[in-house]
């Protein structure tokens, strides 16, 4: 396609046209208007000029007969410029006046009429049109007075050559103006082709151009490199994922097959089969929890567990959590403590509790050991918490473990990362990972805050009321509420 078909193609270019095409019919038609208009004020100039004679020469014919009517109009002919005048018998002679020749039958009508004539001083071939009163005189004399039309036909034609200029110039103006504006647009839609084409062929990192006007380009512009800036994100976080997926998952899946060799190759007895598959058993279940985590964090960042978001209290998802894993903590000498006022959250709940009995584990399984006995009015060594801030939810998990420093808390929340170099602790690295997408799904943040000494975790959400008749109360440890569905545990 040449440069010249893709100019006269582009939406600027018919948009231009369009409004062109109205602005012209909209010029024509009011300089249309203005030339009629003009046209009848002369023709209401000329009907009271002749009116104005015609009574005068009446008032001349009543004071000095038809002898005054032939002085009077022998007198005003003789004036530069003058009006038509003509007297005529009974007979239809003419008998005083500057009128040479008339259309045929005008003299016999009367009143008004616009007809040709011919003054007596030119030839015949100068016939002119004049617009003419013809009324009668007593003693069965007709007199006609009029006057010539030439003033308002120059007039006309001015305006009307006027009108033509103008519309002319209007067209001249609109095409050049539409081309203009139409190489311009397209000059910013042939840089974002090219940029779009750019990232199609694999360079995610081009951005489209945004100039400085702020226009609707601009706007889109500025949307589309945002939404580049997330498939990039995603696009990068699928790469690490996929590596990340590689090397976490190929070691238990080798320990999985040398352990089953080694059953094969070693065992002796049903109790050494036994043992053997317990492992791999155990092995196989790390390995479903970490597709499990997998899958909860792509179906939240899919936006596709919207579809179950109800109302309900974040303190009955707390104190469940508490009563779930209080058992675990105090195993390991450590107090759980749950603190909740009515919070009424509109999400998903099942994913919600997930990601607060993440946060639980981890903080259970990174807590200091139990090194000396604690009294009944000691402080507990995690907590959770749920409370109304403005106009967000807070749901947070506290520590006193070693906490993450404040350099590696962005990382930390990425899929499989483990900043425990050793990993001797159990665990898939997608605790807070799934955290992060939960939030992000309700239209919220995932907030890591030093507990001093400690982490603390926070999620923070919009406020949704909940559904009516849910009763108003609030929650210390202790309260025995029904445990929620807590089923895929990851940390």
């Amino acid at each position: 396609m040449t440069a010249f078909g893709k100019l006269i193609r582009t939406t600027a270019f018919r948009l231009t046209l369009a409004y062109l095409f109205l602005f012209a019919l909209f010029a024509a038609f009011l300089l249309g208007f203005f030339a009629w208009n003009t046209r009848r004020m002369v023709t209401e100039q000329i009907t009271e000029t002749v009116n104005a004679e015609t009574t005068e020469l009446d008032d001349e014919f009543a004071r000095g007969g038809l002898r005054g009517l032939v002085y009077a109009i022998e007198n005003r002919a003789l004036r530069p410029g003058a009006n038509l005048y003509l007297v005529t018998s009974t007979t239809g002679q003419a008998i005083a006046g500057n009128v040479g020749s008339l259309a045929p039958g005008v003299m016999g009508q009367l009143g008004w009429n616009e007809t040709v004539y011919r003054r007596l001083d030119e030839q015949a071939s100068n016939d002119h049109r004049a617009l003419v009163k013809v009324s009668d005189v007593p003693g069965g004399l007709r007199l006609l007075v009029g006057r010539d039309l030439e003033e308002r036909r120059r007039l006309f034609m001015i305006v009307a050559s006027a009108a033509q200029f103008s519309v002319l110039v209007v067209i001249v103006l609109g095409l050049a103006g539409g081309v203009f504006v139409a190489r311009r647009v397209l000059r910013r839609i042939d840089a974002m082709t090219g940029t779009a084409q750019r990232i199609m062929a694999g360079n995610l990192s081009e951005r489209l151009p945004v100039g400085r006007s702020g226009d609707e380009i601009d706007r889109l512009a500025d949307n589309l490199n945002a939404m580049l800036e997330r498939i990039e994100a995603l696009m990068s976080g699928l790469k690490e994922v996929s590596d990340n997926i590689a090397h976490d998952l190929k070691t238990p899946l080798t320990r999985l097959r040398n352990r089953s060799e080694e059953a094969l190759a070693s065992a002796k007895n049903e109790s050494e089969y036994r043992a053997a598959l317990e492992r791999t058993i155990e092995e196989s279940d790390g390995l479903i929890r970490t597709f499990n985590a997998l899958l909860m964090i792509a179906r939240a960042e899919s936006g596709q567990a919207r579809d179950n978001m109800t109302n309900f209290d974040a303190a009955d998802v707390a104190a469940g959590i508490q009563d779930l894993y209080e058992p675990l903590a105090e195993d390991k000498g450590l107090i759980l403590r749950a603190t909740a006022a009515e919070t009424p959250v509109h999400g998903n709940r099942e994913l919600i509790s997930q990601a607060l009995a993440n946060l639980v584990e981890n903080a259970i399984k990174y807590g200091p050991p139990n090194m000396a006995a604690k009294g009944p009015t000691a402080g507990p060594d995690i907590s959770i918490e749920a409370r109304r801030d403005g106009e967000r939810i807070l749901l947070s998990v506290a520590d006193r473990g070693p906490g993450i420093p404040e350099a590696d808390r962005q990382r930390a929340i990425e899929r499989f990362v483990r900043l425990e170099a050793s990993r001797t602790q159990p665990g898939s690295g997608l605790g807070l990972s799934l955290a992060s997408a939960v939030a992000t799904l309700h239209g919220g943040e995932l907030h890591l805050d030093d507990n001093k000494p400690g982490l603390k975790v926070t999620i923070s959400i919009p406020v949704a009321p909940l559904a009516a008749g849910t009763a108003s109360r609030s929650r210390e440890t202790g309260l025995v509420n029904e445990a929620p569905a807590v089923e895929h545990r990851m940390a």
